[in-house]
């Protein structure tokens, strides 16, 4: 029988409500024992019983809460993770640069530490939640190395993907994927023992005050640096960037690790956190005052896209904007989403659901729009790894919210929350499974064949190099017009073919015919046009 039935049992009885909660301490359930009594206490707010027992459990884990930052951990594990930032901050040895054609100057450049930067943190906290929790160093370090081997992974394979717009869309990819990645895989450890709607949302919940705390941190560090760079300016003297270094990226290590301490008890479940006080306290107001401020934006724009239909159709500047404001609504939909309604009266948790329910539906019809700007833009011209990846996402959010509001329609009133609870709780595991996906499977799904590349003209490699797919090629002196496909040459036997196809003028490339000449003939387009003429 699970606690929550435990306590709806022994509700008329406080003497063995109270042997149930000590035989709960023993079994090491006392944060299931406090959410139990949570649930039963938002379920009868009127039993005086329940709201005893609400208040005497709080109080003694507020009293608590003081002592369970292990600063004995935290600070070697903080200061191990800054010095290693540091180290690995050096641009002049650790960064990745994609050169032009035929080892020609640098066209892009990225620092390895933004890929390594969230698989290292995460190693990291890992650590620290093991050595302050419950001690489950296996399934860290498998986690761990999973991480790391997927950074690798990254490091590894970029260069298959072959043209050099595909490499840069990848790797600036992978700088928003592995944290990603990274953030799933501490919440894999966190509910490897608590796998319930309830836990993966309080999960979802924390982690929105760590990225609050860190950021916090960061303004406070970047104060502290400004400050000190000011400080020794005013003297005339220039710090060293090997000290500026240790300031920006060995600051900046400590905070993942000393964020996720101050916030997160390591000895607890998700679901066992304290989220009614403090930053959780302040995050929740925040989320819900904006709540009603986002419905009225969200009216008001969708009122104007009747006016301004086309924009996102036509300009990506926009169709970034609208993705980009997609994420903040789902984020905000969470962190006003309480994870209990014990200190929320009826009247207040009913609006509250109604605004959320509203903010949803206004954000699916906005996901659905620029879902279909994505597609269309895609349709015209070509599928690439950054259209692919956010098709991906918007695909995830639209059935994030249509969930949500499916979950919603069929929720009893007593049960909306752990309902909404539920659609948080299956986004969570879609967007680390897509995560995945985009990190593992890119470099195969648009990868070139290198060998073939490298048998062709140094003339048509360099297009290949600079140009994704489709690569249409032709000679001045002849109306035909060839397709590179796996190092041959198709013909094309008709302008209709080349329109039908959805090939556009702009992807063709002009060549000596002489070169066009020696690439190797293929199948025609279509296969059954006869022989292919020569250019």
């Amino acid at each position: 029988m699970s606690n929550y039935e435990v306590v709806g049992t022994l509700a008329n009885d406080p003497e063995q409500l109270e042997q149930a909660y000590q035989v709960a301490l023993k079994a090491g359930q006392g944060e299931a024992f406090r959410q139990a009594i949570d649930n039963r206490r938002a379920a009868a707010p009127e039993d005086r019983l329940y709201a005893a027992w609400y208040y005497r459990l709080h109080y003694a884990a507020a009293q608590a809460r003081g002592t369970f930052v292990k600063w004995g951990w935290v600070i070697p594990l903080a200061v191990l993770n800054g010095l290693l930032f540091w180290w690995l901050s050096d641009d002049s040895r650790y960064a990745i640069e994609i050169a032009g054609f035929g080892q020609g100057p640098a066209t892009f450049s990225l620092p390895t530490l933004l890929l390594l930067v969230a698989p290292i943190a995460a190693v990291f906290v890992l650590a620290y939640l093991t050595a302050a929790g419950r001690r489950r160093w296996q399934l860290a370090a498998l986690i761990g190395v999973a991480l790391l081997a997927a950074a690798a992974y990254v490091l590894w394979l970029y260069p298959r993907l072959g043209t050099r717009p595909f490499q840069e869309q990848y790797l600036t990819l992978m700088a928003m994927h592995l944290p990603l990645l990274a953030w799933a895989g501490v919440g894999a450890f966190l509910i490897a023992e608590h796998r319930d709607p309830a836990n993966r949302f309080a999960f979802l919940i924390k982690s929105l005050e760590v990225f609050i705390m860190g950021g916090l941190f960061v303004i406070a560090g970047g104060l502290f640096t400004g400050i000190t760079v000011g400080l020794f300016e005013a003297l005339q003297v220039q710090l060293p960037e090997l000290v500026m270094r240790l300031f920006i990226a060995g600051g900046g290590g400590l905070i993942p690790v000393v964020a996720v301490a101050v916030i997160y008890n390591a000895a607890a479940s998700p679901a066992g956190q304290a989220f009614d006080e403090g930053l959780s306290k302040l995050v929740a107001l925040l989320m819900r005052v904006l709540l009603p401020l986002t419905l009225l934006v969200l009216v008001v724009y969708l009122a104007f896209i009747p006016f301004n239909f086309r924009e996102p159709f036509d300009n990506r500047d926009v169709l970034i904007i609208y993705n980009g404001m997609l994420f903040a609504v789902i984020a905000l939909l969470a962190g006003a989403t309480p994870v209990s309604l014990a200190e929320t009266s009826p009247r207040v948790a009913r609006w509250l659901r109604l605004a959320i329910i509203a903010v949803a539906a206004l954000a699916l019809v906005v996901s659905l729009y620029a879902l279909a700007a994505i597609v269309y833009r895609t349709a015209l011209d070509r599928l690439t790894p950054n259209r692919l990846a956010f098709i991906g996402w918007n695909v995830v959010n639209i059935g994030l919210l249509a969930l949500l509001l499916l979950l919603q329609a069929r929720a009893k009133p007593a049960e909306w929350l752990h309902a909404l609870q539920r659609a948080f709780s299956a986004a969570t595991v879609a967007y680390a499974v897509w995560t995945l996906v985009m990190i593992l499977a890119l470099p195969w799904l648009f990868g070139i064949d290198r060998s073939a590349v490298e048998a062709l003209p140094t003339a048509v490699q360099q297009i290949v190099f600079e140009y994704p797919d489709p690569i249409l090629l032709k000679c001045a002196q002849s109306p035909h017009i060839y397709l590179l496909d796996d190092g041959e040459k198709r013909w094309i036997d008709t302008i209709a073919t080349f329109t039908d196809r959805g090939y556009v003028w702009r992807d063709v490339h002009f060549l000596p015919c002489a070169i066009l000449r020696s690439i190797p003939d293929g199948e025609p387009i279509p296969a059954d046009a006869g022989p292919p003429p020569q250019p």
